[in-house]
């Protein structure tokens, strides 16, 4: 028997390199799990062994030093969905992959690369355009590899468009009929982890020649209207009663798009409305030929997903959450906006009528105002939406304590201007727990 291979994981915090990393640890390999930033769950999951590093900046012999000694599998599960903040598409799928490339490319080194089913001629966004790009890279090298092409995968866990169509499964709605009928072929999670131990246990076995691209995928592919419905009966949630028009998902992508400038990665998105309508479809014979598995289909791959409590919490709460996040902002922006505008002669004169000269209340008011301003800012903000929060909290209790010196009259105010202000952190405070996205 020959000694495990070292596995080094890149993107070991997302959703397919956090399971990926689980299974190899079950199956008793050592992986290393590289990624910008874990959770303290996966720190203490992957141990010592994580690297947490900015590894996207880094060229091909730094991309090298974080692996010590021969590198046996590189496993590339790093992607994101349109270019934004947290890095473009071409240079996370293309360039990374280019560098990986040059930093163990040989006979020596075998590279996994996760990537995405479907015919090159229909890759109309800079996302598919951009994967099969690094597919075209690692093809024309020396490199051994085995390229993954997973479907709609289906976790445990949720992220991204597996926790959209899990909110979506608990909503009254049913897909408009381009999107329901949409081919959607799907992949148990179980699966793409089942492969890649396969392919560990093979190449420690010796079987080293590998260059071949596999569908992964159950044969059976649905539509993504089953999709849904199969999680709605799963997780027990309500009829389909109403079927939004298209331009709604147009409209509601057009919006993830712009929340995706400010550093969030919103599941609804114009690629991911592109990509699901043209359906997601491939040929799992060579892999299942090959490797011996055998794929689960929905039901199966479904039955894998808690149907707890908390996950109904979850799907209901996942787009709750947005809404949630943008009225605090616009809350405390317009707050600031408002004040310092069209309101500031009365918000001065409540300071003046209690012994705050003209030119102190004048301050006063826009100091507050700016202050305002600056938290739904920092709360618009992925990169400042915590600190915003915090902030938001603080401000609040302190305009409530002010305003309990001042003016306590304000307390017992007909419209309840200070008495609303308590809900509003608890809000916010709501906001803090639900801030989490992996």
């Amino acid at each position: 028997m020959h000694a495990p291979p070292p596995i080094a994981v890149f993107g070991a915090s997302g959703l397919i390199g956090e399971a990926v990393c689980r299974a190899l640890i079950g199956a008793g390999f050592t992986p290393l799990p590289v990624a910008r930033r874990f959770t303290r769950a996966q720190r203490t999951a992957f141990g010592a062994a994580a690297r947490e590093t900015p590894f996207m900046a880094l060229d091909a012999p730094g991309l090298r030093a974080l692996i010590p000694g021969p590198a046996g599998i590189i496993v590339n599960c790093v992607g994101v969905l349109q270019d934004g903040p947290r890095g473009a598409t071409g240079d996370v799928h293309a360039d990374f992959t280019a560098r990986l490339l040059a930093a163990f490319g040989g006979g020596q080194t075998l590279l996994v690369q996760i990537s995405i089913p479907g015919d090159p001629d229909t890759d109309h966004t800079a996302y598919s355009q951009t994967k099969r790009a690094a597919e075209r890279l690692i093809t024309a090298g020396p490199m051994p590899y085995v390229i993954l092409r997973p479907g709609f995968v289906i976790a445990p866990a949720a992220y991204g468009g597996s926790a959209l169509l899990r909110a979506l499964a608990m909503l009254p709605l049913g897909l408009p009929p381009r999107e329901h009928n949409a081919p959607f072929a799907v992949t148990a999670m179980a699966d793409i982890c089942a492969t890649i131990t396969h392919l560990a246990t093979r190449w420690q076995d010796g079987a080293h020649d590998w260059h071949t691209r596999w569908d992964v995928m159950a044969p059976d592919i649905p539509t993504a209207g089953t999709v849904v419905d199969a999680l709605r009966a799963h997780l027990g949630g309500p009829a389909p009663r109403i079927t939004p028009p298209a331009w709604l998902m147009d409209l509601g992508a057009q919006t993830g798009d712009a929340a995706a400038h400010l550093g969030w990665s919103p599941a609804m998105r114009t690629t991911a409305l592109i990509e699901m309508r043209r359906g997601v479809t491939g040929d799992p014979a060579g892999w299942i030929a090959q490797t011996g598995l055998r794929p689960a289909g929905l039901a199966a791959a479904i039955a894998a997903v808690p149907s707890t409590v908390q996950e109904r919490w979850f799907a209901r709460l996942f787009l709750l959450k947005p809404l949630i996040i943008a009225g605090l902002a616009l809350f405390w922006a317009m707050s600031g906006l408002i004040a310092v505008t069209v309101a500031f002669a009365p918000a001065a004169a409540i300071l003046r009528g209690h012994g705050f000269s003209t030119a102190q209340a004048d301050i006063v008011t826009v100091i507050s105002s700016l202050i305002d301003i600056s938290v739904g800012a920092a709360i618009a903000r992925r990169a400042t939406c915590r600190a915003g929060l915090r902030a938001g909290i603080v401000v609040a209790l302190g305009y409530m304590g002010g305003a309990a010196w001042l003016t306590p009259e304000l307390w017992i105010e007909p419209l309840g201007a200070l008495v609303k202000t308590g809900p509003a952190i608890i809000l916010m405070a709501v906001a803090l727990a639900m801030l989490e996205e992996r």
